[in-house]
Order: C-alpha cells, then sequence, then structure tokens
C-alpha cells in the first residue's frame, strides 16, 4: 500500500526559497542553498523537498512551470493570532510578497496568505480564541 511521505517543490532560485522557509521554522542547513535538491523532515514523519527547475528539466525536458494561480499551498500553524500577526510582518518585511493581511476567518481562525519566492501560496493560521 502507497504511503504519503514528501511535498515537493520546484523553485528558481533555491537559496531565496530556503531562507524564506527558514523564516517558517524550518530547520534546513546552510549548506544546501547551492544543492540541486533538498529534502527536510517536517513533524509526523512528511518531508519537504526543493528541486531546481534544471534538476526537473534533466528528467522532464519538457517539464513547464504551472499558469494561471498558484498550483499548491502550504499552510503554517501560527500558535495564536498575534503569532499569524507577527510572522506576516516578517515575512513581509525580509521581503516576500503579502497576498492577504491577517483577518478574522469565519471559520474559527486568524488567517494570512503570503506567497513564497516562486509565487507558491503559503497560509498562516491559528485557532481565534473564544
Amino acid at each position: 500500500m502507497p504511503r504519503f511521505h514528501l511535498i515537493g517543490l520546484v523553485v528558481t532560485d533555491m537559496a531565496a526559497s530556503l531562507a524564506f522557509y527558514r523564516l517558517l521554522g524550518l530547520d534546513v542547513p546552510a549548506d544546501a542553498d547551492a544543492q540541486p535538491h533538498v529534502e527536510v523532515a517536517l513533524p509526523g514523519g512528511l518531508c519537504l523537498a526543493w528541486d531546481s527547475v534544471d534538476t526537473v528539466r534533466s528528467f522532464d525536458p519538457g517539464w513547464t512551470p504551472p499558469s494561471g494561480g498558484h498550483h499548491v499551498a502550504l499552510a503554517f500553524d501560527c500558535g495564536d493570532p498575534a503569532g499569524v500577526d507577527a510572522t506576516f510582518a516578517e515575512l513581509v518585511a525580509a521581503g516576500h510578497e503579502g497576498h492577504l493581511e491577517p483577518w478574522d476567518a469565519f471559520w474559527g481562525q486568524r488567517y494570512a496568505v503570503v506567497h513564497d519566492p516562486d509565487g507558491n501560496a503559503v497560509d498562516l493560521f491559528a485557532a481565534l480564541r473564544r
């Protein structure tokens, strides 16, 4: 039986992408910035991987980036509503695109969306206190 194990992102600038995800608390070694493929273990046994465009095209020469909006979204639990606001502010201050500023969503979470250096949506959330 197959077991879900890895989420992979194709990136145009490995160092910029890894720097973004380090700001979100992922433990990515500094020497990974120059690698064509990087994987990190996530809590719960999953892995997140990054591949450069050149790496993907080395085995799939016809690969082209998706168009028409994001095709993947990653979500990070920021612990509490203030954590959503602080993380959003930190990422925007570091030069990343804030797509949707923090708001109190009707489903009971503080929510915001930023884009990583390749335009992937990264959701920031935390449960609202009732």
